[in-house]
């Protein structure tokens, strides 16, 4: 049976940073942006404020606040209030405010690698220092770190960036994960910043924790980020907002963004479509999770069949598949995938040199192609063990 995402839409010439930055044949896997159209609420939104006529500037109405507490309730049992959000064009501010508004200039902000590259570009950015804590990978799958964080963590650190499912290791973190994490800020008193912008797209059953539910002790030093534009597909329409429960926490982050963000005056359009989303979206996204496990499944069998010098861990979120081609030994792997016609994230850039990111995100026949043209430039014999190895 046709399925709504199998419908694939033309994208090239219409000014997309993914499919435009790439010569008219090569197939774009890379950058965290699906091929499929939102769901038809949100479009039905859009189209009522085009047909408006007038694009002035925003505001965050209430309604959005209100649909946004009863969404996080509803769906993660998250109890939060309208007077905690702190609005933003994107999630990549908040990650730069949090750093900016708990660490001097100087101090150390720490994270877990490999990891979304604004994480490691955020501290630099704000003239504060990155401490890279490579995660563990144990019997086939990610791990935090936890005694390595301990072994690195210096009176000098402030904040942890934490991301949360993560991107690109594909891992929903346990609730006893989680909770070592709230424990170790507790303990080296850091601010928990939490990019949770995938946790809607969990892909195997298991819950998300919102890192402010963790432990009521963290709760006071804790910035979850948060946005609707993974899941429901609109990043373009540049809306994200932070939960701050404590108000301290929150006027230290505002004071951060000053002259630069223009809190809770967002774009025209993105609190319509987030609040269509929040509100009217709820089936669509059950639809769009069943499709992406098909993709999923497609790309760890293909790996596992096709690619034996490939290693890759379950993905249980994300639509983004992390893929270790070291064994493979190109002297540029995401270079030699753009030659044979996909376009990957190289893993550098995620601080994992020999890696790549698949985003999957899209319809199976377009990624069907894409899998097609990797196997000849990635596929051939093992030249290595063929168990994962332990790291970390």
């Amino acid at each position: 049976m046709t399925h709504e995402f199998d419908r694939v839409i033309e994208r090239r010439g219409t000014g997309s940073t993914k499919w435009d930055t790439f010569a008219p044949d090569v197939l774009p896997l890379w950058v965290a942006d699906m091929d499929f159209a939102p769901p038809p609420a949100v479009r039905e939104a859009v189209r009522r404020h085009v047909d408006h006529g007038i694009y002035g500037y925003g505001l965050v109405p209430a309604s959005l606040r209100e649909a946004i507490c009863r969404y996080q309730r509803e769906r993660h049992g998250w109890a939060i209030e309208p007077e905690w959000l702190v609005f933003l064009p994107s999630l990549v501010p908040g990650l730069n405010c949090c750093c900016r508004a708990f660490a001097a200039a100087g101090e150390e902000v720490m994270t877990i690698t490999p990891v979304y590259p604004p994480f490691l570009a955020a501290p630099a950015n704000q003239e504060r220092r990155l401490v890279a804590v490579p995660a563990t990978l144990r019997d086939g799958r990610w791990e935090l770190p936890l005694r390595a964080m301990e072994e690195a963590v210096t009176p000098q650190t402030r904040v942890f960036l934490f991301c949360h499912p993560h991107n690109p290791l594909g891992r929903v973190w346990r609730q006893e994960e989680v909770r070592a994490l709230a424990a170790f800020c507790q303990c080296h008193d850091l601010v928990l910043c939490s990019d949770e912008i995938h946790a809607d797209l969990t892909l195997d059953q298991l819950p998300h924790l919102p890192a402010a539910m963790a432990d009521e002790r963290v709760v006071s030093r804790t910035v979850v980020l948060c946005s609707p534009s993974k899941a429901y597909n609109m990043p373009g329409l540049k809306l994200a907002y932070a939960v701050i429960p404590d108000e301290g926490l929150r006027k230290g982050f505002r004071r951060a963004g000053r002259g630069f963000l223009e809190y809770d005056y967002p774009s025209w359009f993105g609190p319509v479509a987030a609040e269509a989303a929040y509100r009217h979206g709820g089936d669509w996204l059950a639809a769009l999770l069943d499709y992406l496990r098909g993709n999923r499944d497609l790309v760890e069998s293909f790996v596992a069949a096709r690619l034996p010098r490939v290693r890759m861990a379950h993905i249980e979120a994300t639509y983004l598949a992390w893929l270790d081609a070291r064994a493979v030994q190109l002297a540029d792997p995401a270079a030699a995938c753009l030659a044979a016609g996909v376009g990957l994230s190289d893993g550098a850039f995620f601080g994992a040199p020999g890696y790549l990111r698949l985003n999957f995100g899209c319809s199976r026949s377009v990624l069907e192609e894409a899998l097609r043209r990797l196997e000849p430039v990635l596929g051939g014999e093992p030249s290595g063990p063929s168990v994962l190895e332990v790291r970390g």
